[in-house]
């Protein structure tokens, strides 16, 4: 058994708030992680820091980028076990897409459509959430999610662990332990229960 992550943000820009106006979710944006430190951070979205309209396939960081830019992103993340061959069909799907990136859009328009209950697609763009399902579905996950799907849609995810909820610049993983600062400056430590 494998462990994929599924990590829901909201970083506090104008798109992002305006997202939020519009869906009344707490996250507006969905990555997936092959690995527990994050480090195999993948999704579509923004590629430079400063432009929210330029995007598409993104490697992130949670230590630069648009994470570092926006320093008060608050974050939840889930742990979903699969079997080593779906672990290994959604990695190469996410690689095949790094790979061939020039050949991938952002879907902003689908992104602005869902606000109002519409669903535009193209085989060759997504929005961040389009794509972690596309890869979970591709790797043989089966999903019981909507069809016009939204970052927090992922909470419904069967069989999912919270790892951590917080600050994602408080996020770190050191042999499993997860630190988080509280609103008093006070450090927590919590053991995973991944």
């Amino acid at each position: 058994m494998k462990k994929i992550y599924i990590l829901m943000s909201h970083t506090g820009t104008a798109l992002s708030n305006l997202i939020k106006l519009y869906t009344k979710n707490e996250y507006t944006h969905v990555s997936i992680s092959l690995d527990e430190n994050l480090n195999e951070l993948y999704s579509f979205g923004r590629l430079n820091p400063y432009n929210p309209f330029i995007g598409g396939f993104v490697h992130e960081k949670i230590n630069s980028g648009t994470y570092k830019r926006f320093k008060n992103t608050t974050s939840v993340l889930y742990s979903v076990d699969v079997e080593d061959e779906v672990y290994y069909k959604v990695k190469k799907e996410i690689k095949d897409i790094e790979k061939n990136k020039d050949l991938y859009d952002f879907n902003i328009l689908g992104l602005f459509c869902v606000a109002i209950n519409k669903k535009i697609s193209r085989d060759t763009a997504f929005y961040c959430a389009e794509f972690v399902r596309y890869v979970l579905e591709e790797g043989g996950i089966k999903l019981n999610l909507p069809e016009l799907i939204k970052p927090e849609d992922f909470k419904k995810l069967e069989n999912k662990k919270l790892i951590y909820k917080g600050l994602l610049r408080d996020f770190e993983n050191k042999n499993n332990i997860y630190i988080n600062k509280n609103q008093n400056g006070l450090i927590l430590i919590n053991k995973s229960v991944a």
